[in-house]
């Protein structure tokens, strides 16, 4: 299968074009600036305001200007592809982008949605996703975005971003901020402790905003008792200031409350112009806007503002020319005029094949190889019988998991289920298929006892709030299984001696009554991996190519070891500050499952060596705030670096990860926290040195007297290893002298 990943590849080679750093976004301004002269007061306000739900073609659209050859602006969902749209590619979730740790694939996969979403007409893809962070590990979205290690999904952001600008289209960094639930995210505050915001829940918007992204979403929610959407604090000195964001915040659907306050604290777009009742109301902006600037409410350069950014991030992405006329409506089944589709199934098995992640292998159960008997059990194995596509916004777990629900899904063209890719595999071998395709235990057990090997796919389900889905309104209401996945399970391994437990699901399960099983010899987690789903797996499964994802989550004992869960209050004090997910476990000498950054391989890593150069002054961020934040931030304060060598006999791929320890002087700090990792393709006895580049943001804490980054003195930890606990190396700087205010 290694063609595939030089097909994916291929699309990542382009050069980063668009908005290459602040040059790029001055040209735009200016561009933008000399557009703004030509419009008149309708017109602005028409940019700034969505044309009310459904009064176009897209889920948000603005209204076209005639003084300058300016669209009306389609924004679309989502962030794994295009929604309300077909044919389009349904790409892996966020989640197993993240569980890559490949940053040439993720850029791949954001470059190919990009072409998809440029190539259908869009203009802003509503993604990708670093709100929820899920610091809740059963939050309904979480699995629409990478990691909930802030410095994994800052890459991943970074990447993808770059990938979906670099074909055009515009990237909407979403949801700003605190978004970590779905139960009453229309109303709850996000009470976040300003180092815990900066630190884990502002950090991957930095990446954003550094890779120039061209939006921003604010989210539904309060932050500390504010609407996101009418914060000045997060809004204009945050997000614009501090971290120096040059393009638009548009709000989420409805998410606005007010025409005045919305407009003075730094919202620039609003969407999608009303609410969804019919005929449509809450419209805050188009005439009342204007209105509003006409008695000097809102100031007139206010609205200057808010439209030279959005017109800056169009000429930012090149989106004046020659850009697609939208071909698709969301309201009358999608049906494009055009296929964008090209080979981008590559890329979706790629992702979904490297973000598969080997939990358990006792005895080399995996790979399978030529198995005389097969049992494949489990409603998880097979495509819904009414098809993929059966429920509305995949409103429903029947067949095969392979997207969440909500906004944040599209369309499968097709759905290649793993049973579909075993058969054709054991057709090759001439393996006997016996199937159980529901989820009766009696069944089951038959199948299983006629068996050599059992297959047993279980899942576990998630998405938005708007939808409940066999009882579980958006967040999950557990960590177990669903459809009795235990039970399942139990019955197959009372009957079989060889059990391989696949599990797909939107976030960490509690696998312990699973793991008490001595006849389950393997698990295998393989998340939410889109439309080639089967044939990925069967990649891995049969040793086609070794495993090499790795978790983006914590997987615990017990759903009690993680410390935070959602509520169902008004209020969420985010009293966790940072110790979530790993931090936690550290912090509180908790031992998890399976920890974050674990997985296992068919061959052996070996690390030998650690060299450490790294020089960098005591003190706080002073420099010149670029989009992302002070610039001296980002500038590199040495490498850390280790060799690692493939010591088995097959090739593979290991994720080396560094970790920092600060010192005892940063107050209150996790025991050591993300912050490098590069993944390494090595063939038997073949070495090559990981090579990790520290910038002075990563060895920095947000100190909250100053309000700056500052680095601490004193020793640091280095920890480099194959996981957060699995650490085969270890090493340390020193930083000296002293900082005050």
């Amino acid at each position: 299968m290694q063609h595939l990943l030089f097909s994916a590849l291929a699309l990542s080679a382009s050069a980063h074009a668009y908005g290459s750093g602040s040059a790029g976004w001055d040209s735009a301004y200016s561009r933008a600036t000399a557009a703004l002269h030509k419009l008149n007061q309708t017109e602005k306000v028409g940019i700034v305001t969505g044309v009310t739900w459904t009064g176009g073609p897209c889920v948000g659209n603005t209204y076209a200007p005639s003084s300058i050859d300016y669209p009306s602006l389609c924004l679309q969902d989502s962030p794994l592809g295009i929604r309300f749209a077909n044919p389009v590619t349904a790409f892996p979730a966020g989640i197993n982008a993240g569980a890559t740790w490949d940053r040439s694939l993720l850029y791949a996969r954001g470059a190919a949605m990009g072409a998809e979403a440029k190539g259908l007409g869009v203009h802003v893809q509503l993604g990708p996703v670093a709100g929820p962070l899920g610091k809740n590990p059963n939050g309904g979205r979480n699995w629409e975005g990478f990691s909930v290690d802030p410095y994994l999904s800052g890459v991943a952001m970074e990447e993808t971003i770059q990938g979906m600008q670099d074909s055009g289209v515009q990237a909407c960094a979403k949801h700003w901020l605190g978004n970590e639930q779905e139960h009453n995210r229309d109303t709850i505050s996000s009470n976040i402790g300003d180092r815990a915001a900066h630190e884990l829940y502002v950090w991957p918007f930095m990446n954003a905003v550094k890779a120039n992204v061209a939006s921003v979403m604010c989210s539904y929610n309060k932050v500390n008792e504010t609407w996101a959407c009418e914060s000045d604090a997060i809004l204009n000195e945050l997000m614009k200031k501090e971290l120096g964001f040059p393009g638009y915040v548009v709000s989420d659907w409805n998410a606005q409350h007010s025409t005045v306050n919305s407009a003075l604290v730094g919202l620039d777009m609003t969407m999608p112009g009303s609410d969804f009742n019919s005929p449509p109301g809450s419209i805050f902006w188009g005439s009342n806007l204007a209105k509003a600037v006409a008695d000097g409410s809102v100031p007139q350069s206010r609205l200057d503002n808010m439209v030279t950014r959005i017109l800056a991030a169009w000429y930012l992405l090149g989106q004046d020319q020659g850009y697609p006329e939208v071909s698709f409506s969301s309201w009358n089944g999608g049906k494009a005029t055009v296929d964008v589709t090209g080979d981008h199934a590559s890329v979706v098995r790629t992702v979904a094949r490297d973000s598969i992640v080997l939990l358990k292998n006792a005895g080399d159960a995996l790979p399978l190889r030529r198995p005389k008997s097969l049992a494949i059990i489990g409603e998880d194995a097979a495509v819904n019988p009414d098809g993929p596509n059966a429920c509305s916004d995949r409103s429903c777990n029947n067949g095969t998991l392979a997207m969440g629900w909500g906004s944040g899904t599209a369309q499968f063209p097709y759905l290649v289920a793993p049973l579909d890719a075993i058969q054709v595999q054991a057709k090759k071998d001439g393996t006997k298929i016996i199937q159980s395709t529901t989820d009766s235990t009696s069944d089951a057990a038959s199948a299983a006892a006629a068996a050599e090997t059992a297959v047993v796919f279980i899942n576990s389900d998630a998405g938005e709030g708007y939808i409940t889905v066999e009882g579980n309104a958006g967040d999950r209401n557990n960590l177990d299984p669903w459809h009795n996945g235990n039970e399942l399970v139990k019955s197959v391994a009372a009957v079989n001696k060889h059990v391989i437990v696949v599990v797909h699901s939107v976030g960490p399960v509690t696998l312990e009554t699973i793991l008490a099983l001595p006849s389950v010899k393997a698990i295998v987690w393989a998340g939410l991996p889109g439309q080639e789903s089967g044939n990925a797996l069967v990649d891995v499964l049969y040793g086609t190519i070794s495993p090499s994802g790795k978790l983006p989550y914590t997987i615990a004992k017990a759903a009690g070891d993680y410390g935070t869960t959602w509520n169902n209050a008004q209020v969420d004090d985010f009293t966790e500050g940072l110790f979530i997910d790993y931090r936690h476990f550290d912090q509180n000498g908790i031992t998890p499952r399976y920890e974050f950054g674990y997985g296992l391989s068919y061959t052996k890593f070996d690390y030998t060596g650690i060299a450490v150069d790294v020089h960098a002054r005591a003190g706080p961020s002073t420099g010149k705030v670029i989009p992302g934040g002070p610039a001296d931030l980002f500038n590199s304060v040495g490498t850390i670096s280790t060799t690692v060598r493939n010591t088995g006999k097959v090739a593979g791929a290991e994720v080396a990860q560094l970790y920092i320890g600060l010192p005892n002087s940063a107050p209150s700090t996790p025991p050591k926290q993300l912050r490098g990792f590069q993944k390494l393709r090595l063939e038997p006895k073949q070495s090559s040195r990981a090579v990790f580049e520290l910038t002075r943001r990563d060895i920095s804490y947000w100190d909250v007297t100053t309000q700056k980054w500052v680095v601490p003195t004193g020793k640091f930890s280095i920890y480099v290893g194959s996981s957060s606990r699995d650490i085969r190396q270890h090493g340390s700087f020193t930083v000296g002298g002293s900082w005050g205010n």
